[in-house]
């Protein structure tokens, strides 16, 4: 394992293990991410072995840009978009109906679950990799949540072949959790964009958990 600074050299190599179907860690808006190429079933099965957990519940993806949602989600309504336009970067996750070719490991199921996060890190990875990345944090299955790059070395060091160490993350409010495979909007779980602020862009069900 490489442990890298986050910086342009550390990123050109980890977005280069990450073309390679290997994987990289790295600091986010909330914790330290894990992450592979999020089209390659390969890559993403040593994700879930890494974490040491199932595929069913699925793991959230990350892009470069807006324009690259379509690489990853389909028939998107026009309601993704306007809450992109609003909350990206940001704080929020899109669950949509997933693209033709993804793993079903990914995703778990029919539905992706999709943001564009406010850090630079992640966003140039996708970017210089040329490719959407999982998005889990960087922690085996139930373990310290990784607020430091030791944290994360610790944990799955023997797994990863570029640890990108961007300072302690600030383990911030998770990102809030939009369905929008249903009408309305279905909220899956309260994070840092308010009820309020996603219901002054489109109608969001007063549920909050999954399935109701």
């Amino acid at each position: 394992m490489l442990r890298l600074a986050d910086n342009d050299a550390g990123l050109q190599a980890a977005a280069a293990a990450i073309r390679d179907g290997g994987l990289a860690a790295y600091p986010t808006d909330t914790l330290y991410g894990l992450g592979a190429d999020a089209r390659n079933p390969r890559a993403v099965a040593a994700v879930l072995a890494a974490k040491g957990r199932g595929a069913a519940m699925g793991m959230p993806v990350l892009i470069a840009d807006l324009g690259d949602l379509e690489r990853v989600a389909a028939d998107i309504p026009p309601e993704a978009r306007l809450l992109a336009e609003r909350f990206w970067p940001g704080a929020l996750t899109l669950v949509l109906k997933r693209a033709p070719g993804l793993p079903d490991d990914l995703t778990g199921g029919p539905t992706v679950a999709v943001r564009l996060p406010n850090h630079p890190a992640p966003r140039a990875l996708a970017r210089l990799a040329e490719c959407p990345i999982t998005g889990t944090s960087a922690n085996r299955h139930g373990g310290h949540p990784p607020t430091t790059a030791d944290d994360v070395e610790q944990q799955l060091g023997d797994r990863l072949a570029v640890l990108l160490d961007g300072g302690p993350a600030p383990a911030a409010a998770p990102s809030t959790i939009l369905d929008l495979t249903r009408a309305p909007a279905g909220l899956l779980r309260r994070g840092a964009v308010s009820v309020e602020a996603l219901r002054a862009v489109v109608e969001v069900a007063d549920a909050v958990e999954a399935g109701k």
